[in-house]
């Protein structure tokens, strides 16, 4: 709109000088006027009201309960149609077509069309169709030919290579999906985070990621990081019944959010918010922005705007000097417009487009998936890269290979102890417990579990209470430190004082 008036009166002025009637010119111009800028309009006005709507309808109905942190447990358990055994299967299903999935962003879902549209973006691959509409227009059919097949090479190459990074980086994604622990007909099942739903009762453990909003129906000792939502660096402790309605976030003890992570401890609560009714996901959705354009891209951008500006300038000039200086109208518009084409690089796009998909081949061989070919050129200008790794190169499967008593011989009965200990315990799944458990099953028949301490991070060690035949037992597994700073005895009796524990503790670093 700012162009407006300008352009008509360009417009009329130019038809008037080629023998069209002002009338006729200021109809035209109008019409295109209408035809190019307002008539566009439309789609995108009608997009953006679907879009409108849709987020509108996807935060504002069906929210939480109002003040749920102030209420009753059992009086919120029935307010959302729940029980404190969960939901069942059926019913999960029908809230996860009310609520939607339990997202804090659309999830948008790879399309041909969509990789395709991102390679068009290029301003460069722009200019070059305007060269070749205009080479077509003035009859220069091979020209046109010529730019074509290179604008058609460089969006291929750019399509094949970031559509096959986006598949593969999909299939990636959807192998490693974080799951919930949750209640659903009476019994636990591990379900994808996206599939909680407002009245689930999910389980968490130390190490646990919370999956949505909810209120703590029980807990033994549980304490959660929030410092993603509250910046409070120390866990937070968990415990179930109401607080003040006028209660603070961080001052909500009986709730845990999503985007917060278990410490330690145990607990099950009742979700009543996901998605983006969350509070993470409402400060998610207030800070949601397109992606950051990269140097190299932003680069581009303005080279093809610097290229289009000045072959507007320069045909607008020709033009105007050629006809003031009576040349043919036409004749001119013909020498401006392939004084256009003439300006453009067509070949720097393809030229780009082979390089960078060069360096994704190379990058491929390496193991490094290029989901978008204009990274390269950031990673390569970068000057420090700093990266972490967490784990070990091994093939993540955990093996245990004895068991032994504090002289150093094998123990069936440390063995059996341990399996007990490995089966009883609720906290958070190991490897370990995993490794204990294949090696020797126990029989669980005649051992009854009466407590339980679960692990922590700052204890690192777990223990259940457990009475069998022969007498009740405190059984105690963790970290071998931790669990021999406490020990004053031995399994035969003998008293363990410190040049003891020395020993064991040269036996263990052995």
């Amino acid at each position: 709109p700012g162009g407006l008036g300008t352009f008509e009166a360009t417009s009329v002025w130019t038809l008037n000088m080629l023998g069209v009637s002002v009338p006729v010119g200021l109809a035209a111009t109008l019409l295109f006027r209408g035809l190019s800028f307002w008539l566009p309009m439309l789609p995108g006005w009608w997009v953006s009201r679907r879009i409108t709507a849709s987020t509108v309808a996807a935060t504002l109905p069906d929210g939480p309960p109002k003040a749920y942190w102030s209420a009753d447990a059992d009086a919120l358990v029935q307010q959302l149609g729940s029980a404190q055994d969960g939901l069942s299967t059926a019913d999960a299903t029908g809230r996860l077509r009310e609520y939607g999935r339990n997202e804090v962003r659309e999830h948008r879902s790879l399309t041909r069309t969509r990789v395709l549209a991102n390679q068009l973006r290029n301003p460069l691959l722009l200019v070059l169709i305007f060269a070749a509409a205009a080479s077509g227009l003035t009859g220069e059919w091979v020209d046109a030919a010529i730019v074509v097949v290179i604008v058609l090479a460089t969006v291929s190459i750019g399509y094949t290579r970031e559509y096959q990074a986006e598949t593969a980086a999909a299939a990636l994604q959807a192998r490693v999906r974080t799951q919930a622990r949750v209640l659903r007909d009476k019994r636990t099942v591990d379900v994808p985070v996206e599939e909680v739903v407002p009245g689930d009762v999910v389980l968490l453990a130390a190490g646990s990621l919370v999956p949505a909003d909810g209120v703590i129906l029980e807990a033994a000792d549980f304490f959660v990081s929030e410092a993603v939502l509250t910046g409070e660096s120390f866990p937070v402790e968990k415990r179930p019944g109401p607080v003040a309605l006028t209660a603070g976030l961080r001052d909500r003890l009986n709730c845990v959010f999503l985007g917060t992570n278990a410490r330690s401890g145990t607990a099950r609560c009742l979700i009543v918010a996901t998605g983006l009714r969350t509070q993470f996901g409402a400060i998610a959705h207030r800070l949601t922005l397109r992606p950051p354009e990269t140097e190299f891209d932003r680069g581009l951008r303005r080279f093809g705007h610097l290229l289009t500006s000045a072959m507007l300038v320069m045909v607008f000039l020709v033009f105007i000097i050629h006809v003031v200086n009576g040349r043919a109208p036409i004749e001119t518009l013909l020498f401006s417009v392939a004084l256009a084409v003439g300006l453009s690089p067509e070949l720097l796009p393809a030229i780009l487009s082979v390089n960078l998909a060069r360096g994704a081949q190379m990058m491929a061989r390496h193991g490094v998936l290029v989901r978008h070919l204009t990274a390269i050129e950031n990673l390569g200008s970068m000057d420090v890269l700093c990266t972490d790794k967490t784990g070990t190169l091994t093939e993540g499967v955990v093996v245990l290979e004895g068991a032994y008593d504090p002289v150093g011989a094998p123990s069936a009965a440390v063995q059996m102890q341990g399996a007990w200990n490995a089966a009883l315990e609720t906290g958070l799944p190991s490897p370990l417990d995993d490794a204990i458990l294949n090696a020797a099953p126990p029989d669980l028949s005649a051992v009854r579990k009466l407590a339980e301490i679960p692990f922590d991070f700052v204890r690192k060690r777990v223990s259940v209470i457990v009475d069998t035949e022969a007498r009740t037992s405190l059984i105690t597994k963790g970290a071998f430190h931790q669990v021999l700073e406490i020990c004053t005895r031995s399994a035969d009796g003998g008293l363990l004082d410190a040049a003891g524990k020395a020993r064991l503790e040269e036996r263990y670093e052995a």
